[in-house]
């Protein structure tokens, strides 16, 4: 059958793109997916509090379309405003934190504020003082439902005329500088563009097309504790300059700290050792938590670009090959305004709604990549 637009990838991101194509209404669309994604392993955290200018007007117009999402999909995405709080632990990451704060408000975010160390400690009482300095905080940060933004968007875009295939992508035919088919398992698809949506394995459909993808696979590891009440579902994400951070999620705390990548890139299995060390600094950050168990653990992949920034745009030397991917742990927040920017693409040739100059494939081979901070 053959398909105008042709979407690998039916995560978030994925989904988010189709709607947003079948909305423009100009176009047929199919949805690939192999299934086994990693968007229902997304913790759920939305926020502006960024330290470059694209990725807080990403979440600006993320936070726009999901304040519509219900009445566009008929499904509430739990976005929940109960705030990131960043903890600064000496003078230079408090600096830090103010530089972004400067650069979020030039961006159009002024909802964020500098925290004294006593205002950290009123934000999450249950932290401990104890080498805090201050921080940062943001009332309009906060929560989503990563399963049901992807439910609303794949629902909304069934309902469109877009078709969902259950398969895996073996071939990407070219033409000169043209992909003009799709191979799956079970069929094969002329079509006009192909978007690459796959996530962690972008890198691996980008190969299909003769095209290099700069997007690796990271294992990103959770912690799940028994049911408890010692911190209350209002707790705002917080987030230490280690890259430890927590937050409650039905009445469960999730515990989440970086980690070395694992042997295996597409490894999703969970060192025991990691938990170990992960609720230990959970109860010295966090005393509370000294009487309260790790349940369960699970891991998903982060699809990281080399500056930690998404790639939006059509691949070098395919041009109707177009890249969606590299968001880094942003992908959940991000795939509304994604969605968006990507159908402009397709349909209008550019996007029109932000300018996304600095998520062109092209720079990394041009020597300007986005900056890489350490805290946000």
């Amino acid at each position: 059958m053959r398909a105008d637009v042709v979407v690998v990838g039916a995560g978030v991101v994925g989904c988010s793109i189709a709607y947003h194509l079948a909305k423009a209404g100009s176009c047929r669309v199919t949805v690939v997916d192999r299934g086994g994604g990693s968007t229902e392993r997304a913790t759920g955290g939305f926020r502006a509090q960024f330290a470059t200018p694209v990725n807080v007007r990403l979440s600006l117009l993320s936070l726009q379309k999901l304040l519509r999402f219900a009445d566009e999909t008929g499904i509430e995405p739990g976005y929940r405003p109960c705030g990131y709080l960043f903890v600064a632990s000496t003078a230079l990451q408090l600096q830090r934190l103010r530089d972004a704060l400067a650069v979020q408000r030039a961006a159009g975010s002024d909802a964020a504020r500098e925290l004294s160390r006593d205002d950290v400690l009123a934000r999450n009482p249950a932290v401990s003082p104890e080498d805090i300095v201050g921080g940062t905080f943001s009332p309009v940060d906060g929560f989503l439902r990563p399963s049901e933004i992807q439910r609303g968007y794949r629902e909304a875009a069934i309902r469109l005329g877009v078709r969902f295939l259950q398969g895996t992508v073996l071939g990407l035919k070219r033409l000169g500088n043209r992909v003009v088919e799709v191979t799956t398992d079970g069929e094969a698809m002329p079509c006009a563009t192909v978007v690459n949506a796959a996530g962690p394995w972008a890198a691996e459909v980008g190969r299909l097309a003769a095209v290099e993808v700069p997007v690796t696979p990271l294992r990103r590891q959770v912690a799940v504790t028994a049911p408890t009440d010692v911190l209350p579902e209002s707790m705002p994400m917080t987030i230490f300059a280690d890259g430890f951070h927590c937050r409650v999620r039905d009445g469960r705390v999730l515990l989440l700290r970086p980690s070395p990548p694992a042997m295996e890139p597409f490894d999703i299995s969970v060192d025991p050792h990691w938990v170990d060390t992960v609720l230990d600094v959970g109860r010295a950050r966090v005393p509370v938590l000294r009487e309260v168990s790790v349940a369960s653990s699970y891991a998903g992949l982060y699809e990281m670009s080399p500056d930690e920034h998404a790639l939006l745009g059509f691949a070098e030397g395919a041009e109707n090959f177009l890249l969606v991917n590299g968001a880094s742990g942003h992908g959940v927040m991000h795939a509304p305004a994604l969605g968006q920017l990507a159908a402009e693409m397709v349909t209008l040739g550019q996007a029109r709604t932000l300018d996304i100059s600095a998520l062109r494939p092209s720079r990394f081979r041009e020597g300007t990549p986005n900056p890489v901070r350490t805290l946000l």
